[in-house]
């Protein structure tokens, strides 16, 4: 066992990481850590920025919720350094990625972002995505933020909608 409790952490991010074939955000893994009593938010937030500074990690930040993904410097350590979780910790970990991997895979397969594009103009972004493809990505202008705003938190609750739509009048 590891004497190191930062360093159990880590691996136990990565183990996640490498156990699902899409990216976790900060929310559901401190959730994990939290609900299990590994570490406490400050803590867990620690060891969060020491995979992301040391490339085992890498993050995309979309509005509001940052996702995180194994990199290969990732794997390479999980996989020298992995047999040091102990069966039990994988055992809970494994337990909640089951229980939790439909509606985890959910909060981050469903996308809105918007920039501004020009002066006067905000382009949208709306994907659905499967593991690491889009299965769809619109590109939408609008003249004001707002609309932007709207559109962006319309399209988490409306997405399946539009998505039949659009293919419906395609096929």
């Amino acid at each position: 066992m590891l004497s190191e409790p930062t360093t159990l952490y880590k691996l136990m991010i990565l183990y996640m990481l490498k156990k699902v074939n899409f990216p976790l955000t900060n929310s559901q893994l401190s959730d994990f850590f939290n609900s299990r009593d590994y570490a406490n938010y400050f803590t867990f937030q620690q060891v969060i920025n020491e995979l992301l500074e040391a490339n085992l990690i890498a993050a995309d930040t979309v509005r509001n919720s940052t996702r995180y993904e194994l990199t290969k410097e990732g794997e390479d350590v999980l996989y020298f350094f992995g047999k040091q979780i102990s069966s039990s910790i994988i055992q809970d970990m494994d337990d909640f990625i089951r229980e939790n991997k439909f509606q985890m895979r959910s909060e981050v397969g469903v996308t809105a972002d918007y920039y501004k594009s020009s002066l006067s103009d905000y382009t949208v972004t709306c994907c659905v995505r499967e593991g690491k493809e889009n299965i769809i990505e619109l590109k939408l202008t609008v003249p004001s933020e707002d609309q932007a705003i709207s559109m962006c938190d319309k399209w988490e609750s409306a997405n399946q909608e539009i998505y039949a739509f659009i293919m419906k009048k395609l096929l």
